[in-house]
């Protein structure tokens, strides 16, 4: 269900990250770390100088950008950054898996920003911050990114949906909203097949 473009942007961006990180990468090594094919990598990389980021290719050897080139970063007071460790270290106890996981990725790439005197101080202020919250950290969900992607990109999902008296079915909905309660998240949908407007809270699996 998750939108090709936003798919292809992330991965875009995730190249433009590789080549910063190192001098040369092949298309193979780009190929293989992402899963598509040479000639995908081919039409990524046009697509980034098409961007206006200078790409160097270095016959037989492989791709780097141009020496002297940086992408400006992304600068934040401390107590921005520590904003970001709370708000970290509240989500690490959240019962959603993937919401967790794309969280914690997302605060790894903020962190390469600061300075090392920031790290120092972030990497302290994590530890002495505790949320009692989901103390056993259950995780009871896995869907939280699907379904954000699917509400932003305006796609449909089909979930199996249980009633008050235990009958399960199919329904095809269309996202609307999510709420955040203490224990779960509930999501607002418009129901095609009852035609009407409901919320749950959820455990199972979109399809």
């Amino acid at each position: 269900m998750v939108d090709k473009e936003t798919s292809r942007l992330s991965r875009l961006t995730a190249i433009i990250t590789l080549l910063q990180s190192k001098r040369l990468i092949t298309a193979g090594v780009i190929a293989k770390k992402f899963g598509i094919s040479i000639r995908t990598v081919y039409r990524d990389i046009k697509a980034i100088e098409q961007a206006g980021i200078p790409v160097f290719m270095e016959e037989g050897k492989g791709y780097s950008l141009m020496e002297g080139y940086t992408l400006p970063p992304v600068m934040f007071t401390e107590a921005e950054a520590n904003a970001l460790i709370t708000a970290g270290q509240l989500v690490s106890k959240n019962k959603d898996a993937s919401f967790v996981h794309n969280y914690t990725e997302a605060v790894t790439k903020i962190k390469s920003l600061l300075k090392y005197t920031a790290k120092d101080k972030t990497e302290l202020l994590a530890t002495r911050i505790h949320f009692r919250q989901n103390p056993d950290n259950t995780i009871t969900s896995n869907n939280l990114t699907l379904i954000q992607s699917a509400i932003t990109n305006l796609n449909l999902l089909k979930i199996k949906y249980q009633s008050e008296k235990a009958t399960v079915s199919d329904r095809m909905i269309e996202p609307l909203a999510l709420y955040s309660t203490q224990e779960n998240w509930i999501l607002i949908a418009y129901c095609r097949l009852r035609k009407e407007k409901e919320h749950s809270a959820w455990t199972g699996s979109c399809i």
